[in-house]
């Protein structure tokens, strides 16, 4: 059936398609700004940036103090093997890593042994005084499984597997008698007066490891890519003493005020209403962000761009939040519920993007009973070429966690998540040193600022307010227990310390 033409909805496609900001918004935030690790300059940086952005567009905002944060500044990483031969390898510190002095740490490397029990551990600890300390399982391959799966005989491919499950249960089992764990384990290599410790959190996929935050508060802890970390793994192994040269530079900042950043346009019949535009701002720093969640930052910005210009005096208003330490528990959005509960009281809906760069393709009604009715109004003008690729499941389920619309549905309000097609998000840039520019699907990204733009004028002109009637959560087939609405949770105001 054809759909009936709505002049606003052609001209949001037509300003979205022929005038996008998309490209130059994604070069100034992923390449001029960088990542945006909470506590950092960067990220105070790019709170800098969005407001003059907005108000460039002559749309009003503000920066909103949520809480504050170890403050810290990532500076240059280089890693060389000095003997048996000189290579240049490639890795960084992790964030928030203690920095070197001077030309940096020389050191031998040293394995992990072979232990009975924690108590053979203890003993052995001494010896890694003076020394960089190896702390990751070797993998067995640098090629992911699809690589294998395409060119190795099923034979060879099953056994690869079955080598490295063996590797991995080895591992695990060798760390559970050392009395450690991930977390633990770098902060008593520490004390026993390691130079350093090293690592490879490979992300299973060509060239691409997680890089998440260091344990240690005066060694550097680095991350290698798979490929240099093997050869150093093996050149120990070996006997052959190898030798690196860590130049791992960082400044602390100490305890620095951490923000949301907030822009609205004011409804003329209802200013008290709002409908909610969601992408956490801040992002791990291996990469750039791009994917996580650059994407679903300039989704929304684009999104309030094009509606200033074509819907500047909404019914409600229309309000984008920009939210920060995202990745340490939602602080900045539980922080806004926490503190404006008048807001969320009259929330009429809330879109929020948090997962790649691809195309949305799953909505779900949040476990709002009557989500049906007013998602399936919002969605009717969408022009079919997105629409038809969107899986609806109503009423769905309460998110409790995974991103920001968690932190309104907990507290009520109708919260959405434009939920996006993958394009390897997991292994490739999710949290990864290669989350950068050059991984955005700017069609994609397209697609999904005219579904918001669309999403944010049907719901602001919708002359019913959308129910909050909570269906029933369905019995917990882990505990049996009866299923429960998530709580709201209290955010970090004071992080990055113990």
């Amino acid at each position: 059936m054809a759909q009936t033409k709505n002049p606003m909805v052609e001209s949001i496609v037509q300003e979205a398609t022929q005038n996008s900001q998309l490209e130059t918004l994604a070069h100034e935030l992923m390449d001029v700004v960088g990542p945006r690790l909470v506590g950092t300059p960067q990220m105070l940086h790019a709170n800098d940036w969005a407001v003059a952005k907005y108000k460039g567009w002559g749309i009003s905002a503000r920066m909103e103090k949520w809480g504050e944060w170890r403050g810290w500044q990532r500076g240059i990483s280089h890693i060389d093997m000095v003997h048996p031969r000189v290579k240049s390898l490639e890795g960084m510190q992790l964030a928030w890593s203690p920095s070197t002095k001077g030309k940096g740490v020389t050191a031998e490397t040293i394995l992990l042994p072979e232990v009975t029990d924690s108590l053979s551990f203890q003993k052995w600890l001494p010896s890694v005084k003076g020394k960089f300390v190896l702390i990751s399982m070797p993998q067995p391959t640098g090629r992911p499984d699809y690589n294998w799966q395409e060119w190795a005989t099923k034979e060879s491919f099953e056994k690869m597997k079955n080598e490295r499950n063996a590797l991995t249960e080895a591992w695990r089992t060798k760390m559970s008698k050392m009395g450690y764990t991930a977390r633990t384990l770098p902060v008593a290599l520490e004390k026993a007066g390691a130079a350093g410790v090293v690592m490879s959190n490979w992300s299973a996929g060509f060239g691409v490891n997680k890089i998440f935050s260091a344990y240690t508060k005066k060694i550097p802890t680095v991350d290698l890519a798979l490929e240099d970390y093997g050869m150093l793994y093996r050149l120990t192994a070996s006997g052959q003493k190898p030798r690196i040269n860590v130049v791992a530079e960082s400044k602390e900042k100490g305890m620095v005020p951490a923000f949301n950043t907030i822009a609205e346009i004011k409804g003329t019949q209802k200013p008290d209403e709002y409908v909610i535009l969601s992408a956490h701002f801040d992002s791990w720093d291996g990469g750039t962000g791009a994917t996580d969640n650059g994407t679903g930052t300039i989704v929304m910005m684009e999104a309030m761009r094009i509606l200033k210009k074509l819907y500047p005096n909404p019914k409600r208003t229309i309000l984008v939040g920009h939210w920060g330490s995202e990745e340490q528990g939602l602080n900045g959005s539980r922080a806004f519920v926490e503190d404006h509960p008048e807001i969320v009281a009259k929330t009429q809906a809330v879109f929020n993007q948090d997962n790649g760069t691809g195309r949305v393709v799953n909505l779900s009604g949040s476990g709002f009973l009557h989500s049906y009715e007013y998602l399936n109004r919002w969605l009717a003008p969408v022009p079919n070429e997105i629409k038809s690729q969107i899986q609806t499941s109503f009423p769905g389920s309460p998110s409790g966690g995974g991103s920001d619309h968690a932190s309104f549905i907990a507290a009520g309000a109708p919260a959405f998540s434009l939920s996006s097609l993958s394009w390897s998000y997991g292994n490739y840039t999710w949290h990864t040193n290669r989350d950068t520019y050059d991984k955005i699907v700017f069609d994609d990204v397209r697609s999904n600022a005219i579904l918001t733009a669309i999403l944010a004028y049907m719901a602001s002109e919708d002359p019913t307010t959308s129910s909050r009637e909570k269906s029933v959560v369905p019995v917990n087939q882990r505990t049996g227990q009866p299923g429960t609405w998530p709580a709201q949770g209290k955010p970090t105001r004071k992080g990055g310390v113990e």
